[in-house]
């Protein structure tokens, strides 16, 4: 299996980090592929720019900007996003690589207007991530990087197999519970 970890952080001694080390960690014992692609690590540049939207939809010359990363993106059979939420969003990096890679022929293909999934060969689908605030405060926000997460990537991947991993409270956790959630992540990512 081929998976493709994208991982949003600028901070290598994170508790973000440490579950994005756990992930990669964990796949390659059982044996898989893993591309681990260290957005903020690779420099990614997460602005679409001026050209980049006038042409979005000239398939296949929509792709020429960032290749590199959706031929990474093509040859995954898993996805995994490792990311903190911030402000109740993905980090401006990933949501950058959303909107600059996830392009109509690469993340889907518009039919009649309609989105239909274009990424149907990513097999394995997951997020681990942590938030700042309770459950609550997410959900009485409308936790959109859940909703983002498990609608929109969801649809355009239609995975066999799709987990959503979040330590929520992460400001007050403590060091059992990170350590209790590392685990998980690690279980997780075995039964993967």
């Amino acid at each position: 299996m081929r998976a493709l970890v994208l991982f949003a952080h600028p901070c290598p001694e994170s508790f973000g980090a440490a579950l994005h080390a756990k992930i990669v960690e964990t796949l390659g014992e059982r044996g898989w592929q893993v591309d681990d692609c260290d957005l903020n690590a690779e420099g990614f540049q997460p602005v679409l720019t001026e050209d980049e939207r006038r042409n979005y939809h000239e398939e296949p010359s929509n792709i020429e900007p960032v290749r590199e990363y959706v031929e990474r993106l093509r040859a995954a059979e898993a996805l995994i996003f490792s990311f903190p939420v911030w402000n109740f969003g993905y980090p401006a990096i990933l949501k950058g690589y959303l909107d600059r890679v996830f392009l109509p022929g690469v993340a889907f293909k518009l039919v009649d207007g309609k989105v239909a999934p274009n990424l149907t060969h990513i097999r394995k689908l997951a997020a681990v991530t942590t938030y700042g605030g309770t459950r609550w405060r997410a959900f009485g926000a409308g936790d959109p990087p859940r909703k983002h997460f498990t609608r929109a990537v969801w649809h355009v991947t239609r995975p066999e197999k799709t987990r959503y991993l979040a330590l929520y409270d992460m400001n007050r956790a403590t060091d059992t519970q990170r350590a209790s959630f590392l685990d998980r992540v690690g279980r997780e990512m075995r039964a993967l």
